[in-house]
């Protein structure tokens, strides 16, 4: 196990030293658990659930393969949260705006 000592800023922010970061593959979000004797820091990580296959048919068809695949796969499964979160804030915006009835087409795209 490696240890390193951190600073707190006076707002309460820390940075994740560079080595532990890319080491976790952390992306934007961090979760923290309090624990009895401690607070854990770890990346989040979300599975793209029904995303998770599309995705990896996806870069197989790209021609990803072996360890190449799997860092495209984490790479692109990242982005895929962010992206719902900014089509659910598109469509509270519509729906808030009362900008008129859009179809499902409209807030997704067409598929095909």
């Amino acid at each position: 196990m490696e240890k390193k000592t951190i600073s707190i800023s006076v707002k309460r922010q820390i940075t994740i030293p560079q080595k532990f970061f890319e080491a976790l593959n952390f992306g934007n979000e961090a979760e923290c658990i309090l624990r009895e004797d401690g607070i854990l820091i770890r990346p989040v990580r979300y599975t793209g659930g029904e995303f998770a296959e599309q995705i990896l048919a996806d870069l197989i068809e790209q021609g990803y393969s072996g360890k190449e695949l799997l860092e495209k796969f984490r790479e692109t499964s990242q982005r895929v949260r962010p992206a719902v979160e900014k089509l659910i804030e598109e469509a509270d915006e519509l729906a808030r705006s009362g900008g008129g009835k859009a179809s499902l087409d409209d807030l997704l795209g067409a598929e095909g």
